[in-house]
């Protein structure tokens, strides 16, 4: 039997050999190669092959077959799978140093804690057996006093971060961050009224994380009705109501510290607007942050898309059908709802939200479904850092953790004021 191949070889895309198939065994006659344009010449080889047999002698039985050549897998052309990788191996690379990051946390300080002990006191509290040979003053370090302030400083920095990307994509402006709406000025009018004036001891010793939380839903509600004039919330409406019911509510809290005339309630309420951990223990408001931040990272990870077509522009996401103002309104509601939880139970820490986004758009892209993700791991390993550094760099005195954060944000935000000066230049 004689059988006419065609395959792709090297550089050649199309070629035909001739075999004898007999017995098992092939034994090749004629070779015709070439372009698409020469397979009429590689046919002619066949041809001929099969004549020489015929005047040889005997008869053959012939049949001339075309096999169509492998399909070849698709080229990623928009670059998707490379993009998928490579968030892949960042995801498994900030979660293992999100793990090392809470051990070395809670095993720093002033008393140091190895970090196999610290392990063993942690799987020894959730239930994993083992010899507990550790002494009751470092079960107490670890458990009571380290782990719970490192959980919250991982949560306040995703929080913080998440609402960033977010913030950045509905104004589309490269510098918003999560303060920008105004909440944290209301957080912190809320907490000055309970520290000076005792505002809200019916909540006894939660009376701080509850009267800075109402007051930044008071400051979310406010920035929506003025942003809302006119029946529609912009972009840009949002950021001028943000920006004006800001600067009103640091007001009041400045007013509410000169009124209150107790030099020792205006250093409480400086420093507590400075942003701290110290207030972390495992109860209710942790639990609070921990549901409120994880929900809201997993729900804006599903939005990821439409966060794509708003960061573009509202013709765009008309156009992909998505409705602005409707989502605007929704996502304004969970970042003042995540915002409001995070300023309550740690005071305002600044720049995390607007450092850690562009971190995240350099390592992923500009995907919001990956960055998201991303951006709250980064947000989560700085916040523990810049802690522990707060706790150790001056000890026994404890660094207000704005201020950590703020000399590792002001450097950047030049630099990306640098950049975009050379983009439009």
């Amino acid at each position: 039997m004689l059988v006419m191949y065609r395959r792709p070889i090297g550089d050649v895309s199309r070629y035909i050999v001739i075999v004898r198939r007999a017995e098992g065994a092939d034994k090749v006659l004629a070779k015709g190669a070439g372009e698409e344009g020469d397979l009429a010449s590689a046919r002619c080889d066949a041809r001929v092959a099969v004549a020489s047999q015929l005047q040889q002698g005997g008869r053959v039985a012939t049949d001339v077959r075309t096999t169509a050549p492998p399909r070849r897998p698709p080229a990623d052309v928009l670059g998707l799978a490379a993009g998928r990788r490579r968030t892949t191996w960042w995801l498994a690379g900030l979660t293992a140093a999100l793990l090392l990051s809470v051990v070395a946390g809670v095993g720093i300080g002033a008393v140091p804690v190895p970090g196999g002990t610290v392990a063993r006191v942690v799987a020894h509290h959730v239930g994993w057996p083992g010899e507990r040979t550790w002494s009751a003053p470092v079960d107490a370090i670890v458990w009571q006093v380290r782990l719970p302030r490192v959980l919250l400083g991982a949560l306040v920095g995703a929080g913080l971060a998440v609402c960033g990307v977010v913030l950045q994509a509905m104004v589309r402006n490269v510098l918003a961050d999560p303060y920008l709406l105004g909440v944290n000025s209301g957080a912190s009018s809320g907490a000055a009224a309970a520290i000076l004036f005792g505002v809200g001891a019916g909540f006894a010793e939660h009376a701080l994380q509850v009267t800075a939380f109402l007051g930044a839903l008071a400051a979310s509600l406010l920035v929506f009705l003025v942003a809302r004039t006119g029946g529609r919330v912009t972009s840009v409406r949002l950021l001028l109501a943000g920006v004006a019911v800001g600067y009103a509510l640091y007001a009041l809290t400045s007013f509410l510290i000169f009124a209150s005339g107790s030099a020792e309630g205006a250093r409480s309420v400086m420093f507590w607007l400075l942003g701290s951990l110290g207030l972390a223990r495992w109860d209710l408001p942790l639990a609070v942050v921990a549901a409120v931040v994880l929900g809201a990272t997993a729900l804006l990870t599903l939005w990821g898309r439409r966060l794509d077509a708003l960061a573009v522009g509202d013709e765009t996401a008309h156009t992909l059908g998505v409705r602005p103002e409707r989502f605007r309104l929704v996502l304004l509601v969970v970042v003042a709802l995540c915002i409001g939880v995070v300023v309550s139970a740690a005071g305002s820490i600044g720049f995390v939200g607007l450092v850690v986004p562009h971190l995240a758009r350099r390592a992923v892209g500009g995907a919001h479904v990956r960055v998201v993700v991303v951006a709250a791991v980064m947000g989560a390993i700085l916040l523990i850092w810049a802690d522990v550094l707060a706790r150790t760099l001056f000890a026994p005195q404890e660094v207000p953790i704005g201020i950590i954060t703020s000399l590792v944000g002001a450097p950047f935000l030049l630099v990306l004021i640098r950049r975009l000066h050379a983009t439009t230049a």
